[in-house]
Order: C-alpha cells, then sequence, then structure tokens
C-alpha cells in the first residue's frame, strides 16, 4: 500500500469517526463536561480525567473527551469533580402510593427523595404494599420524583402461605400482578419453600431475602435463591451464633456461596443495630433522624437496646457482630457475589443517608472503598442485566443517566459522597441548591411541634 493511499485512509477513518461522534452530540439534550469518570474493568475502578458525559432521553449516548455541545444543549459544568455511577438499595423498602398507618400524606414522596438526595438512583424494594406498583409507574412515567424501582410482592411467610399448592398459586398471582421478584420472609416449611423455589423457576421470576429455620442456606443456595439477604441463615448453618466462627467455617460458607454463584446483600449496619450491637447514644444522634416523621423517629428511639426481634439472642450480641464481619470480610476475599444494601427506612437507617453508615460498616469488616462502590453499581449491573433487562449501575453508553457528581475523589475517601454537587436521575438533574432546599423543606414538615 502506498503511503498516500494509507494516509487518506486513516483522514477518511477519522472524518468517519468525528461523523459519528458529531451525528450523537447533535442529538444530545445534556451535557456535563470537565468531569473525572469512574469506570470499571472488571472489578477494577478506572478514572477517566476529562470528560464529556452526552444524554439524551434519559440515556447516556456518549462518555468522551472534548466534545462539543449542540446550541439546543443543556450543558454543566462539573469543574474537574468525580462522576459515581448512583448507588442501588438492593435491600430497600418503599412506601405504599397512599397515606397509611397514620403516616403524612407527603411521607412516600419524601422517603423517594432521601434516596435520590444521596446518589441512591434505584431501589429494589423487599416488601410489598398495597398501590406500591403505581409508584413505580408514576415514577417511569416521569410524574413523579423518585429512584427506579423494582419491587417484591407482599411477603412469602408463615402467615401468607398456607401449603404447597397454594404458595405455587400465590407465585403466580404475584407474576399476573406485575411484581418483579418474590421477597422470602421466615415461617415457610420446607415443602412450602420448594413449592414457591419450583413454581418461581417455572415462570422465570427471582425469590430473594431472608432463609427460613426450616430450610437453610444449603437449600436456598441449591433451589437457586437469588439473594440472601441480611446474611441470614448463615451463622446459624454452622451454629455460631454464641461463639467465635472458625477459619473452617468461614471458608465452608464461603464455598457454599461461589459455588452456588448466588449473592448476598449483608445489612451490616442495621442488623448491628437490631442485634443490639450498635451504639445507642450514637444512633440516637444521626443529624438524618429529623427527616422522618416524629412517630418513625420515635418508634425507633423507644425500641433500641430492647430485645426487640425474636430472631436474635441479643446477649450474645457483640459474638455474632464480630462473626458477621470476619463473613463478610471472607467472603469479599474469596470471590462471592456481594451487592449493597441497607435495608431502609428500618431502625435508624434514613433512606440514602443509610449508605454512609453501611460503607463504614464495610470498611470496618476489611473492605477496601474501591470494592464497596462496585457492590452498589457495576454488581448491581450484572444482577438487572441479567434478570431485568434494566441498563444501571455503569457511567457508559446506553446506560440510564444516573450518576452523582462529587466535588472530590470518592475512592480517596468516602466523605466525598457526603454532599452530592449533584445528581442525575435518568437525565434530570438535581443541583445542590435544590436539594439542600427540598430538605429544609422536610425536615420543617416532621419538625417536633414547639421546635
Amino acid at each position: 500500500m502506498s503511503t498516500l493511499r494509507f494516509i487518506f485512509i486513516l483522514l477518511a477513518t477519522a472524518l468517519l469517526t468525528s461523523a459519528a461522534h458529531a451525528k450523537h452530540i447533535s442529538n444530545a439534550t445534556t451535557l456535563v463536561e470537565n468531569v473525572n469518570v469512574i469506570s470499571w474493568e472488571g472489578r477494577q475502578a478506572n478514572v477517566l480525567t476529562e470528560q464529556t458525559i452526552a444524554i439524551r432521553n434519559g440515556v447516556i449516548v456518549t462518555v468522551a473527551a472534548d466534545l462539543t455541545a449542540p446550541a439546543s444543549a443543556r450543558v454543566i459544568d462539573g469543574k474537574g469533580g468525580y462522576v459515581l455511577a448512583g448507588f442501588t438499595e438492593m435491600h430497600g423498602h418503599v412506601p405504599a402510593a397512599v397515606s397509611f398507618a397514620g403516616m403524612p400524606k407527603r411521607y412516600a414522596d419524601d422517603m423517594l427523595y432521601l434516596y435520590l438526595a444521596n446518589g441512591v438512583t434505584t431501589v429494589r424494594g423487599m416488601l410489598g404494599y398495597t398501590n406500591q406498583l403505581q409508584l413505580k409507574e408514576d415514577i417511569a412515567s416521569g410524574h413523579r420524583l423518585g429512584p427506579t424501582l423494582v419491587l417484591a410482592g407482599p411477603s412469602f411467610n408463615g402467615n401468607t402461605v398456607e401449603s404447597p399448592k397454594q404458595a405455587a398459586q400465590r407465585v403466580l398471582e404475584h407474576v399476573n400482578e406485575g411484581w418483579d421478584l418474590l421477597k422470602i420472609h421466615p415461617g415457610l416449611a420446607l415443602d412450602e419453600y420448594r413449592a414457591v423455589a419450583a413454581a418461581a423457576r417455572e415462570v422465570g421470576i427471582d425469590f430473594a431475602g431472608h432463609v427460613p429455620v426450616d430450610v437453610g442456606i444449603d437449600v436456598a443456595m441449591t433451589e437457586g435463591q437469588r439473594t440472601i439477604d441480611h446474611l441470614d441463615g448463615y451463622l446459624r448453618y454452622v451454629d455460631a451464633i454464641d461463639r467465635a466462627i472458625t477459619a473452617e467455617e468461614l471458608k465452608q460458607l464461603v464455598d457454599m456461596t461461589v459455588t452456588s454463584n448466588m449473592a448476598v446483600v449483608p445489612t451490616q449496619a442495621l442488623w448491628a443495630t437490631l442485634i443490639g450491637a450498635g451504639d445507642a447514644a450514637a444512633l440516637a444522634a444521626y443529624p438524618e433522624l429529623d427527616l422522618v416523621p416524629q412517630q418513625v423517629r420515635e418508634g425507633w428511639l423507644n425500641y433500641y437496646p430492647s430485645q426487640g426481634s425474636s430472631y436474635f439472642n441479643t446477649e450474645h450480641a457483640a459474638i455474632q457482630q464480630d462473626n458477621r464481619q470476619r463473613l463478610l470480610k471472607a467472603l469479599y476475599d474469596g470471590g462471592a457475589t456481594i451487592v449493597f444494601g441497607t435495608d431502609a427506612p428500618q431502625l435508624f437507617s434514613v433512606p440514602g443517608f443509610s449508605i454512609h453508615h453501611e460503607i463504614r460498616y464495610m470498611q470496618d469488616a476489611g473492605m477496601p472503598l474501591e470494592a464497596i462502590y462496585y457492590t452498589a453499581t457495576a454488581a448491581a449491573a450484572d444482577y438487572f442485566a441479567a434478570s431485568h433487562n434494566l441498563n444501571i449501575g455503569l457511567v457508559k453508553p446506553g446506560y440510564q443517566a444516573d450518576f452523582m457528581l462529587l466535588r472530590d475523589n470518592p475512592l480517596a475517601s468516602a466523605e466525598a459522597l457526603r454532599e452530592p454537587v449533584g445528581v442525575m436521575v435518568r437525565g434530570q438533574w438535581l443541583d445542590r441548591a435544590s436539594i439542600n432546599a427540598k430538605l429544609r423543606e422536610i425536615r420543617a414538615a416532621y419538625a417536633v411541634s414547639g421546635d
């Protein structure tokens, strides 16, 4: 090939590439310029510097350097900040679309906003309520502001399931009603659980959550439970509730998890609270507590540190908590699939704000920040791509425009996540000023009379 012809081919290729970029950018409605984008190569975080993110119809169309904005596009100057994909709350709770149990009418919208204010742009809701599917539809259609919702229906438990036959029929009812997955709660007999699992596999719907005592994690893994949440049943399986777990037992549990290709949702911060291993004074001092209704705050403050739930023997709380932390580290070291969740809103676990406490617990267990962010972003992307055809969790073309813009590098410190410069949710930009204004409004609405 002659030198002249080779140069001509290079020029033609460059022109075609430039034209392709121009086509994408000319259709963009929003550009976020001058940002450092955190991306993933496998489980390794990379920082792409001096990038521009182009968005159209709520979807990222291009991430590249030196892009030129069309005249009609909105341009957001990232000022050298860092972009991290929006977090997915893999074990969250979502209120009903209508007021219930004396809650204020605004409660659902406020809780949804608190997720967004902290960069949580997707929530896997793990307990269905009446009219909750309406929330999902309203958000998807743009009539309501909130994170993308993936919803489990009302739970399968010892009170809602009467027999294997009825359990299987209930699976079909949930599918027909439009729920995205099935929530497993304690109380199911083994034959009932197997009936749920078989029906779920037949119709192609995930089931996830707790592990009933009569079932055990070995059966849950064999039957194809998609996630075991709260590490439920792990310590019980090796009878390490009131004593230190051994290295051999940790290896056994890790090997079982990895072999089954099942994911875990640890929820370490919330579980420490539930079992009485948290610091009551520190919990009561969380500044975000004034963002939930007064009756919710008072319920939380009156609960802790009572004996509470029948799941736990709080006499051995410290041992259990140490075992849970060691188990999480072993699962991470062993290559198990871990996805991020906080079980908000629950005891002292305020939607969105709860991610900061969970990150702290995961760090204390020995997980590096990079790995923790992976569980909340790219790992969630893998989860939903496999079963829900939902492109979330990554900042790359073809994915929902869900991300947070941060002043500082979150890989250096989790404090960078505390007050995002802004949050992009399905292409809608929430800047810091509007977030602060909304949080002030919510605080005022839930202030104790006379304060």
